[in-house]
């Protein structure tokens, strides 16, 4: 179909999707439509991703990192837009109603400018098998699934981090996770610009370490530095994704399609894996214990970098 077409109709189907669940009667029925917008939403996030990989290649420009800028920023605004709707909407569905006709009609409107593009034709051999194309993105799919298993982790425990372990109040608890978010937001503005001057492979080295460095301030057990090292975390991690997809999109002998659609899925394993394992590990030692595995993951990651990733993406 194209990476534009692709893009125009998951983006239709993804927000037919979010209805769905508000419309189940029982559980079996809520299961089925969440599972129904978890495909919607993974099939939109490749198609977007690989519609700006292949802007980027006919452009010779970077945008990637502020693409994935505006995802946070829209999360940030929609978390607070639905807050206020809530008290517009008594009944849900009409809520999502709304929100899911004002995403198609803004993406009708702007599919005029985006449908048409498609990517560079690449035909395979016929001998080869999709498993051929992980050799070549193993790297880059190693660090995917580090960089996300941090994301998730961040996203599900930093709250009870700051609860059981720093001992602030439930109030205050909420702090690290905001200064994540808003920190990653901020980065992947920035992102481009740095990438552009100094490469992919650096500035996803730069990430790493920083964020290392970060996860110190947090096992202080200390309020100020371990909010703060939350938001070097989230600054640390935020070009490390969209530099990766970049690079898969970049990746030779590969579609940006096909490049990222098998890091992200290697990716989205570790945003589900990381909390769990996270948990385990707390509940074998405790929080503390956890986020010290964190910080040997994520210099694991930095370590990576040179290893494999600089001989592969040298010149990017």
């Amino acid at each position: 179909m194209g990476v534009g077409l692709t893009t125009k109709y998951s983006i239709l189907f993804y927000s037919i999707a979010y209805v769905l669940p508000l419309l189940s009667n029982n559980y079996i029925q809520i299961c089925v439509s969440l599972f129904i917008v978890g495909v919607s939403s993974g099939f939109t996030d490749i198609s977007v991703n690989a519609l700006v990989s292949t802007l980027e290649k006919k452009e010779n420009k970077n945008f990637m990192s502020a693409s994935h800028g505006f995802f946070s920023l829209g999360g940030v605004i929609g978390a607070g837009l639905g807050s206020v709707l809530m008290l517009v909407f008594v009944d849900g569905l009409w809520h999502m109603v709304s929100v899911a006709l004002l995403v198609i009609l803004v993406n009708i409107i702007l599919s005029k400018h985006y449908s048409s593009i498609t990517e560079e034709d690449f035909i395979p051999p016929i001998t080869e098998s999709k498993f051929h194309y992980i050799g070549p993105l193993l790297g880059l799919a190693i660090l995917a699934f580090i960089t996300m298993f941090h994301e998730g982790a961040v996203e599900h425990w930093s709250n009870l981090y700051l609860y059981d372990v720093v001992g602030v109040s439930e109030n205050m608890a909420g702090f690290g996770f905001i200064a994540f978010s808003l920190c990653m937001t901020l980065g992947r503005f920035l992102g481009d610009g740095i990438s552009q001057r100094i490469g992919s492979l650096k500035i996803i080295q730069y990430g790493c370490a920083l964020a290392f460095a970060a996860y110190f301030l947090i096992i202080s057990s200390h309020l100020i530095l371990a909010v703060i090292g939350f938001g070097i975390v989230g600054l640390g991690l935020s070009v490390i994704i969209p530099e990766i997809y970049r690079l898969a999109g970049k990746t030779e002998g590969v579609t940006a399609s096909t490049g990222i659609s098998v890091v992200s899925g290697i990716g989205y394993m570790g945003f589900l894996v990381g909390p769990v394992l996270l948990g385990l590990i707390s509940n074998w030692t405790d929080l503390m214990g956890s986020y010290i595995f964190l910080t040997v993951l994520i210099g694991v990651a930095f370590v990576l970098t040179f290893y494999y990733l600089s001989r592969q993406y040298r010149k990017s």
